[in-house]
């Protein structure tokens, strides 16, 4: 690590986005790999019928929660020590825990390996984006983040891809070449001048009293975990759960593949759609608001169309198309607080909305059976919940685009 670059990027095309870009593009890669994998990878283990469904989902909470707790860990360190400094932790610790996965032999293995790459994985986009956003210019740094999102979504493009093609055994060792291939990209990063030049005692960076010492501070945290939440109840529940539906439903030959396929590709162009389009209005609320609109649309769309085969591969490119707003999303919420809290709260927050599988997987279940529900029911009634509160948030916020990213929360 480097310390002290006084350099201001205006062009998003640096090594600094590029970096941060492949870091997310990992990311992804892995936690999509283990959803493409998870039916051949049980039932290579011995798993079947109800016990192979509930075991895929008791281990996607348990890599979930690995995620909740390294958000903490590496958010609280990257505001503390620096931003680069703790993704060479994390992506040594992920690409370890990969390669161990691809020798796994039993279930209970399984979950401890998970959970640690869940742990490895937390620091990457928080810290990443962060990371850009400090190095970049007010006015361009938004198309800095558009491209670190995009090259993630093109990282869960590939994990949907290679599920054709490679077994999970030599997948995983992909993923963990992957990581030690980055983690030597990384070796000559630089941590932003603003970072470098904050002269706050250790005490008043990376405290999570100091997060929640306001109401008002606590509200905007929790208001930007669930503006993220719909985007994880699509593609971790409605996406994963697809073979599931398509059983449930009367629909033969569905591949899970196809459907992660087709989201990430429409989660790719809405990156680039939604990003360019905050930067074309000057504004990060109007389109986050506009995007999540259609997210409403796209699910309800996919239950009404549930019985029809060609419809649910539409629909998964459209709910992935409105689950674009992530770049805007991520941007937003790095903007929203201060140079000694920004890692903590973009780390935590990326990771606490893809960890909120862990209540939204026994609350559909609970649901659907409280009512006597079909899983489609339980579903569909779920994200009634998630995407009603995440719109209440957005509404909530103020607008970010502009905003100078040099101060600090006291």
């Amino acid at each position: 690590m480097r310390s002290g670059n006084q350099k201001i990027y205006e062009s998003p095309f640096n090594i600094t986005v590029l970096v941060a870009g492949i870091g997310f593009f990992i990311d992804a890669f892995d936690l999509f790999l283990f959803n493409v994998y998870r039916i051949p990878s049980l039932k290579d283990l011995g798993l079947i019928g109800t016990e192979l469904t509930l075991t895929g989902e008791r281990l996607l909470s348990i890599q979930m929660a690995g995620m909740m707790l390294g958000g903490i860990i590496t958010g609280i360190y990257a505001d503390k020590k620096g931003r680069v400094t703790v993704l060479y932790g994390s992506i040594l610790l992920y690409s370890l825990a990969n390669f161990a996965n691809a020798y796994v032999q039993d279930v209970n293995t399984y979950a401890v390996i998970r959970f640690l790459a869940g742990v490895g994985l937390a620091g990457e986009l928080g810290a990443g984006i962060t990371l850009v956003s400090e190095s970049m210019s007010v006015e361009k740094r938004g198309y800095g983040t558009i491209l670190v999102a995009t090259l993630g979504a093109l990282g869960a493009v590939t994990a949907g891809l290679i599920g054709d093609f490679l077994p999970w055994r030599q997948a995983f060792l992909a993923a963990g070449v992957a990581g030690g291939i980055l983690l030597v990209l990384r070796l000559n990063s630089y941590e932003p001048a603003m970072f470098s030049e904050n002269k706050l005692p250790n005490g008043k960076k990376g405290s999570l009293f100091l997060l929640f010492a306001t109401p008002r501070r606590a509200l905007k945290y929790f208001a930007c975990i669930l503006m993220g939440i719909p985007i994880w109840y699509s593609v971790g529940l409605l996406i994963t759960l697809s073979p599931e539906l398509a059983k449930d439903n009367g629909i033969a030959g569905l591949k899970l593949s196809t459907c992660f396929v087709l989201f990430q590709i429409g989660i790719t162009s809405g990156d680039l759609t939604s990003g360019i389009l905050s930067q074309l209005v000057r504004s990060r609320k109007k389109v986050l608001m506009a995007f999540m609109a259609l997210g409403v649309l796209s699910t309800a769309y996919h239950f009404v169309r549930i019985h029809e085969s060609q419809q649910l591969n539409i629909t998964s490119f459209l709910m992935g198309l409105a689950c674009g707003y992530l770049s805007v999303f991520v941007t937003a919420t790095a903007e929203h607080f201060g140079i000694n809290l920004r890692v903590t709260v973009t780390a935590t927050v990326t990771n606490f909305m893809r960890g909120a599988l862990v209540l939204l997987i026994p609350l559909h279940q609970g649901i659907q059976h409280a009512f006597g529900l079909s899983l489609a029911g339980g579903l569909a009634t779920t994200g009634c919940i998630v995407w009603a509160l995440a719109l209440v948030s957005v509404m909530m916020l103020p607008d970010t685009y502009g905003k100078s990213l040099a101060f600090t929360e006291s």
